[in-house]
Parts: C-alpha cells; structure tokens; sequence
C-alpha cells in the first residue's frame, strides 16, 4: 500500500524522516508526516506534506538493517500516533565492467564503496583472476585496494565469470580489456590492437535486451566510439546504446587515491539529446564523490584524445629530463639540482622531472605509438617523427645505463654476478609490463652476466616469463640477439635484497621501492666481490655515503664517481 501504519509510536517530536536500508545494495526513502491518532490529520503544529533529506551517508559496514534518523520540533504530550509513510523505491543502477585488470578492478571496486546504492559486477574470461578476486590473494598489488576490495565484495561488488549474463542485466557497461600494440598486419608496431574491444562489443550487442550506456574505460585511438556504434546499431535488435568515453588517468602506485580525489574525471559523449543524458547518468554516479567542479565533460573525440594526449606529455616530460641526465655526466652537474630550479618555475612544475633508467608500464610507449601510428595516417609526417623521439631517448637511456654497467666493470661482465633490486616499472606495484628492467636484465645476460634478482611484489615465474619473452621490436631493437632459455634458466630470483647481493661484483637498483633506502649498505659492501659497484637507476641512495662505505658508485645524472671517469666513454 502506499501508507504503512505504524503502530504505537510515542515520539516527543513532531516529525521524522528516515531511509531504511533493507538489504547491503538496496534502500528504501521515507517521508513522513504524523497525524493525530483520533482525526487522522496533521497533529497540531506538525508541518504538513511529504518532508525529503539527503541520503545518510552509510558506512561500509551496514548490513541488511540501518535506520538513519533526522529529528525536530518541540516537545508534545507522549501519545499514540499513526505516521503516514510514502514509499519511494528508485530503480537500482546496475554497472558491469568487462576487463578485471589493473584498471578495471580498482575503479569498480572504488565505484562500489563510494555508491552503496549501486550494484557493480566485474567479470573477465579468465576463471583464474576471478578466483582471484574473489579470494584473500588479490591478482594485483595496489596499496590501499585489499581494503576497499573486503569492505565492498559480496555487499554491491561482485567478481565474475558469468560475463554474458551480468551485460544482459547491466545498466551502464565500461569496457576495460586489454588493447596492445599490434604485433602483425597493418600498423604492427605502432597501431593498437582492437580484437578485444571489438569481440567485448559484439558480445554486448548479442545478448542486450535493454538500453545501455556503453563506457570506453581502455586507451583506445581517436574515433574508436565511432567503430563500436558501427557494430553496436548494426546488431541492435531496436535497442538503443549510447557511447561514452571515459578515460582513466591512474598511476599505479597511487590508483586508489587517485580514486578518492582524482585531478579529473573526464566524460565524452555524443552532443545529442540522447548523448547529453547518458553523460549525465555516469555524472551522476561519479558525483557521489567527486566535487562536481572536477568533473570535466567534452564530445567523444576530445576525450578519446585527450587520454592520448596527457600519456605523450608525461612520457615527454620524463625523457627530457633522461636527455638532460645524460648531458649532465658529460659536464659534471647534477641532474637533482637542474630539475629542481626548472621545477620551480610555475609554468613547468615539478613533477615528472626525476631522472631514472627509463620509463615502463603499459601505458607510455604503447599509447606514443598509438599517436605516432594516429598522425601517419592523418599525413601528419613531423608530428609522428617528434613523438617517436620520445620513445628512441628511453631506448636510449636503457643502453646507456647497461653499457656504464658493462664499461665500468673492465668492459665486460661475462661470468659476474650482477644483483638486481627491482624488477617492476615502479615502486608499489607488482606490474612488470615494459619495465625497464627486462631491457637492462637482457642486455647483461646477453655479456653473459649471472643476474640475481629481488623484488618484493614480483614472483619468480613473472620475472622468468618476461625474460623470455620475445619483446617486439617496434623500431630499432637495442639487443640484436633474444635472451637464450638456457639464460633465463641460469637467472636466480630471491626473497631477500641480502641474499641478492651476496658475493656480487655489482649491485643496479631499478625500482625505487622506499624499503632499498633503508638497507643497510654496509652489510652488503662486507658481502659483495671488490671492487663493489652499485649503478644506481633510480636516484634512490646517497651515492657520498655509499663512497665512503667503499662502494663505487655511479647514479643517473649525477656527477661521475672518480674511478668511472677514467673508464672508456660510453656511446
């Protein structure tokens, strides 16, 4: 019925509104007004007519029953009242992200703590990350996600392989799968491969039976929208889908902060009525959050490009600084120092101006040459070859730092044990994807080095896995010859920074895990062959202290320790 009587009530109050969470997803909005228990009317003094309140915020913790007061008014006499209670139950949003990766995963699971009135399934083919999901053992390392993840699953976040039916049943669908660089074909090298996005979308086009709204969370190249609405309005069966483009701007480390306070959320749609209305449906739902100043809405190509775009610039931003380190060896400043007063100036700012052994992560060279491949094909020639650069002073920097490594030791490194600390792009997290380290552990295995590796989130089959991996050569590859098994089977991975350096002739630090600054250097000089080398890729140690341990040290950018500065010039 629309009015409830609730029995025998005895309030001092003359009125009350309330929600009732009824279940751990869905809620139930009451406005309440009292009436007189003898003449049913509005009790004497008690405002008439339905009273709203903003929704209570609810702790992650709410199970099946939670009842939210807002009470006022002045005393009455303690008497028997029948409250007149209109119901109004809105329909549940209902999201499904397709792709259970670094991206989808934290988004989704942040989505659902920030939205308790939202239901989020995540689902992906592969039984095992579900499982994973789903379990204690998370398929990814993210710092504050393991607890974002507890609060969340199984009350309105949910992990699944049932892709076909959570689709069918989805509201708004974001497409977060994998979009490589393609490796065959037109465009290989450069151009992003679309087999997932356009087998993710022929899936949602057989089995939708409603409207949805239809989100691009993967980097895809400008115009994709346009692709998939192709397929998707092609196989319609009279259901309507809108496009969206809503790009991610995470760093791995920092995703599930990122989350919590983004810069920015930016949202592409079609400028149409239809279009207007779904980007503020997926407005809405980032609202609950994120202040509305932040939330940036633009047409579809913009925000397809501008993903694109932002990728570019900081990967530009850290190779210009590699290119300057490596100019700063040459006359004897420091890299640090020079970053630091060019940071200073408000027109550049200070991020992204830490010189390192190179960029890696899946995003910077595979976007660049998205971009590099998008203006070719427009007849955009120049613009191509300057962002290729980018890419060609990264390749550089990994050479380079393998070749100080090599020409510091005698010139050769056949037969010496080289202890590597790092193996992931960055610090706090477990992703190898285009890691520098790989380029740096092969260049050494090809001068026949015995490569002793520590990291504390990556396993030992994931570094052997990437090691033998046959890297795509998208331009001029820096090793000539891949990694041979017998290589690969000859690298040791340990569980302990001690055990790694223990009777090395060097030590190259490749990740700038803050636990490599507090190791106790000492301990390790005492342990190591000597002359002991430390090439340090990252900036993380104090290379005078290290020098007065014993080590000799070389550090990107910095001004060269004695002893390498009478060693052959590195090309």
């Amino acid at each position: 019925d629309k009015y409830v009587n609730i029995k025998t009530f005895f309030f001092s109050y003359k009125s009350f509104l309330f929600r009732v969470w009824c279940s751990p997803t869905r809620c139930l909005d009451f406005s309440v007004r009292r009436t007189s228990s003898q003449t049913g009317k509005d009790a004497e003094g008690a405002p008439p007519g339905n009273l709203r309140c903003r929704p209570p915020p609810v702790s992650p913790h709410t199970h099946f029953l939670s009842l939210s007061l807002s009470l006022s008014g002045s005393s009455v006499p303690a008497e028997s009242h029948i409250f007149l209670v209109e119901r109004k139950q809105a329909k549940m949003v209902k999201i499904c992200c397709i792709g259970a990766g670094y991206v989808g995963g934290p988004t989704m699971a942040v989505i659902a703590l920030k939205c308790p009135s939202i239901e989020v399934v995540v689902v992906d083919i592969s039984a095992t990350r579900i499982a994973a999901w789903n379990s204690d053992q998370l398929p990814i390392y993210e710092p504050g996600l393991e607890d974002v993840v507890k609060q969340c699953r199984g009350r309105n976040l949910f992990f699944s392989t049932d892709v076909e039916k959570h689709v069918c049943e989805a509201d708004i669908i974001f497409v977060s799968v994998n979009t490589p660089t393609k490796t065959r074909g037109l465009g290989a090298g450069k151009a992003a491969d679309l087999t997932y996005w356009e087998s993710a979308a022929r899936m949602i086009a057989n089995v939708s039976k409603s409207d949805k709204i239809v989100v691009e969370k993967s980097t895809v190249p400008v115009k994709t929208a346009e692709a998939i609405e192709k397929i998707l309005t092609h196989n319609s069966k009279g259901i309507s889908y809108q496009i969206l483009s809503n790009p991610e701007f995470l760093a791995e480390g920092t995703a599930i902060q990122d989350l919590f306070n983004p810069d920015r959320v930016l949202i592409g749609g079609r400028e149409t009525p239809e279009g207007r209305k779904a980007v503020q449906a997926l407005k809405e739902v980032y609202a609950n959050w994120v202040p509305e100043d932040r939330i940036i809405t633009t047409n579809l190509w913009s925000a397809e490009l501008s993903k694109l775009a932002a990728n570019a610039i900081l990967a530009q931003r850290i190779s210009s600084v590699n290119a300057i380190s490596a100019l700063c060896e040459a006359t004897g400043a420091n890299v640090s120092e020079v970053a630091y007063a060019v940071g200073k100036d408000s027109r550049i700012g200070p991020k992204f101006l830490n010189a390192s052994v190179g960029f890696g992560g899946s995003c910077f060279q595979k976007d660049i040459l998205n971009l590099v491949y998008i203006c070719e094909c427009n007849g955009l020639p120049e613009v191509a070859t300057y962002w290729k650069q980018v890419i060609k002073i990264n390749d550089y920097q990994k050479s380079r730092f393998v070749n100080r490594v090599v020409s510091s030791m005698f010139n050769t490194v056949a037969g010496k044990k080289i202890a590597v600390l790092g193996f992931a792009f960055k610090k706090d997290t477990g992703d190898t994807r285009e890691t520098a380290a790989i380029d740096v552990c092969k260049g050494l295995l090809g001068d026949k080095a015995k490569i002793s590796i520590y990291d504390p989130q990556v396993s030992a089959d994931q570094i052997r896995r990437d090691l033998a991996m046959n890297k795509f050569d998208w331009d001029h590859p820096i090793h000539l010859q891949p990694t041979s098994p017998t290589a690969v089977k000859e690298v040791t991975v340990t569980w302990d920074a001690y055990e790694a350096t223990k009777g090395a002739h060097g030590v190259c630090i490749l990740t700038e895990w803050d636990e490599f600054k507090r190791l106790d250097y000492a301990k390790i000089y005492e342990s190591m062959q000597k002359p002991a080398f430390i090439f340090d890729g990252r900036n993380v140690v104090d290379p005078e202290k290290l020098r007065e341990i014993g080590f000799i040290v070389y550090s990107i950018g910095k001004p060269l320790d004695p002893w390498l500065k009478d060693m052959p010039a590195v090309a």
